[in-house]
């Protein structure tokens, strides 16, 4: 068993699922906003279904993203965003299948959602943190 965060760190996880918020809420909302053209962004990666597929990104980019932020069922919500989120690295930011004009901003933006389904795998293993609603429901 890992050993609670020290008391003066019990404000990182909440820190770090805003941050973690800050860039799928807002991608989430354009995506509603934009939804035609988030269709087509799906269908030019050929992928089968782009509008179910828009309206995934959009459900699991909002819809997870707000849970993660107020920590309501945060392990799993993160570990769908992380699977999410690799899975949009190898379709969106095939850095190996790019123009070689495309080659280096693509394999910073795959490696990047790597990182990122990294931080979210943290979450899962060890959940949102004391300030999180699932903590709240925990101690009551």
């Amino acid at each position: 068993m890992v050993s609670p965060l020290p008391s003066n760190a019990t404000f990182v996880p909440l820190i770090g699922r805003i941050l973690i918020g800050l860039l799928f809420i807002p991608s989430g909302l354009a995506k509603i906003s934009g939804f035609s053209g988030t269709i087509a962004y799906v269908a030019s990666a050929g992928l089968p279904a782009p509008a179910l597929g828009a309206a995934v990104a959009a459900v699991v980019e909002l819809g997870l993203g707000l849970a993660v932020l107020v920590g309501w069922q945060a392990r799993w919500s993160a570990l769908i965003m992380a699977l999410f989120t690799v899975a949009a690295a190898l379709f969106f930011h095939n850095f190996w299948a790019a123009p070689p004009d495309q080659q280096l901003m693509q394999n910073i933006q795959f490696f990047k959602n790597m990182a990122i389904a990294g931080g979210l795998l943290f979450i899962f293993a060890f959940g949102p943190g004391p300030f999180s609603l699932d903590a709240r429901r925990a101690g009551a």
